[in-house]
């Protein structure tokens, strides 16, 4: 029986022979376009499998009569005209290539929830006021160049995004239907979307711990990367007394310890040192030079520059007593993107509606989103990662809890229309 209203529909409809949902059967079908024998998945963009999972994908939004193209970054837009077509859309999506063994459900869970929102409502007939556009993203586990084109910020050199195997991102991108020469032309402002909803799996344990069914997306983190280098003075082991000693590793230890004192200060900032390399690394060399990464992020800008103004502090500290010279570079910058208040609390009204348990929280990964975040108004929701398990074969959402974000999504989707549209 089919819903009386609009605000009544589900994702819905289980396949006889499996008795699975279809948004799950699709879920597993695309996982075996690139199925590793550990039972994961390698989708590495631009690739064969790559190609052939977008061929796919595209095959569906075809058979749910949407209008399909390919914009010069590689993007597949797939559009459900609304009542007023020419309106600014509201998309949803995310991507479909993987890290080199990825799981099931990292980035296509979205583009497929998607999907199975607008055949939902294709199904029972129904148009929003606004197109929905579902979205798959070129390289997001990698160069993120086709978010980045949709807002416009892609860096104009191609050799930034060669590939590791020394093809040209010319090349790539003409496998998959892009033109690197007209990349500029896949820009597109707040006039095109009116606002971007992407539904991710969390990626980290903090809704499966707190046993909460969905997850609103503050933002997405700032993120400084740093290096961090240490010199003192390389000498022998054995002939050199302790107290006579400028052993740059035994610094880089203090520094280490500094790193993660501050990240476990109040807030909910996570500061990382996950790369160190020392010289000369001998086992009887007093080490004289020691390089580390710094990863650090956070939702408030100025609450990263707090924590990184206290780190300098620390690392002045460390210096003089160590008798080294410490030096912190910058690598990266990115800002952070802020979900809009007003897509959080359709979220949450959705998660009412549908009896789901829900918290607030950060994402402290990347996502499209932050990219959307540039051009219009940006929104996520998360479903649990058994044991915070992402990029890994053993990634796993319960098709229950896939079918509970899927929900969420479509109920926010048709919230947004009826207000953006008032």
């Amino acid at each position: 029986m089919k819903p009386t209203t609009i605000t009544q529909l589900l994702v819905n409809g289980d396949c006889e022979a499996s008795r699975r949902h279809r948004l799950n059967q699709s879920i597993a079908s695309l996982a075996q376009i690139g199925k590793l024998s550990n039972g994961g998945v390698k989708r590495i963009a631009y690739s064969q499998e790559d190609i052939k999972a977008r061929n796919l994908v595209q095959q569906w939004m075809s058979e749910l009569e949407m209008e399909v193209r390919i914009d010069a970054a590689g993007n597949i837009i797939g559009k459900y005209p609304g009542k007023y077509p020419d309106a600014p859309a509201l998309a949803t999506g995310s991507h479909i290539d993987t890290v080199p063994c990825g799981g099931h459900y990292d980035g296509a869970y979205g583009v497929l929830a998607g999907l199975e929102a607008v055949r939902v409502l294709k199904e029972n007939q129904i148009r929003l006021d606004r197109s929905i556009e579902v979205i798959v993203f070129t390289d997001e586990e990698g160069s993120m160049i086709g978010s980045k084109a949709i807002s416009g910020r892609v860096i104009p050199d191609p050799e930034y995004y060669r590939r590791p195997d020394g093809t040209d991102i010319q090349t790539c991108l003409t496998r998959i239907g892009g033109n690197w020469n007209n990349i500029a032309q896949a820009r597109r402002s707040s006039r095109d979307l009116a606002a971007f909803v992407e539904l991710h799996v969390e990626q980290g344990p903090v809704l499966e711990s707190m046993s909460k069914q969905i997850g609103v997306v503050e933002g997405i983190v700032g993120q400084r990367r740093f290096k961090i280098t240490v010199k003192g003075k390389a000498n022998h082991a054995g002939t050199t007394p302790m107290q006579m000693r400028c052993d740059a590793l035994v610094a880089a230890s203090q520094v280490v310890l500094a790193v993660n004192q501050i990240g476990n200060t109040p807030g909910q900032q996570v500061a990382t040192v996950g790369k160190m390399e020392v010289r000369p690394n001998a086992a009887n060399v007093v080490p004289g030079w020691v390089e580390m990464s710094l990863d650090i992020r956070d939702l408030s800008s100025l609450h990263i520059d707090s924590l990184l103004e206290q780190l300098r502090t620390h690392l002045e500290e460390i210096a003089v007593a160590s008798k080294t010279q410490i030096r912190l570079n910058p690598c990266l910058h990115n800002e952070p993107a802020l979900a809009e208040t007003y897509i959080q609390k359709a979220i949450a009204r959705s998660c009412q509606k549908l009896n789901l348990s829900y918290t607030y929280l950060p994402s402290r990964a990347s996502h499209d989103a932050q990219e959307l975040a540039q051009i219009t108004d940006m929104g996520m929701i998360f479903v649990p990662s058994e044991m915070g398990v992402s990029h890994d074969a053993s990634e796993y959402t319960s098709p229950e809890q896939c079918l509970q974000g899927a929900n969420v999504l479509l109920q926010t989707l048709i919230q947004l229309d009826s207000e953006i549209s008032s």
